[in-house]
């Protein structure tokens, strides 16, 4: 299983940036698409941000489109999203996660659970 412990976030302004940082552990790291989602209080876990096993295509949400950026370094069994532009919308705790596709929605691969999570807070 792909079993990934997030770090990098915390309080930010509004305008400001930050990079999340996603450590998978599991020897086929490298065989999955890996994906950025988050979950504010009281909403649901949405998806961010996907990049594929090989890391040449991404895909992100549109509220974050422009703004975020998705990458991987398969070496370091790492994932990345750097956070540009932050705005207090984007508030809420980001989770990397193993993710398979199913018609056009990402979820959690069957080898894929899901970390701790870390926290982003932006200020207005």
């Amino acid at each position: 299983q792909v079993r990934p412990v997030e770090s990098g976030g915390g309080l930010v302004q509004a305008g400001g940036s930050l990079r999340l940082s996603c450590a998978a552990s599991g020897f086929t790291f490298s065989m999955y698409n890996m994906a950025w989602f988050r979950q504010a209080p009281g909403n649901e876990r949405e998806f961010v941000a996907v990049i594929s096993w090989i890391g040449v295509s991404t895909d992100y949400a549109d509220s974050v489109k422009g703004r975020f950026t998705i990458s991987r370094d398969n070496a370091k069994n790492a994932v990345y999203l750097q956070m540009n532009s932050l705005k207090p919308e984007d508030s809420a705790v980001y989770y990397c996660a193993a993710v398979a596709l199913k018609g056009s929605t990402w979820y959690l691969h069957p080898q894929g659970q899901w970390g701790q999570g870390t926290q982003v807070t932006v200020s207005s």
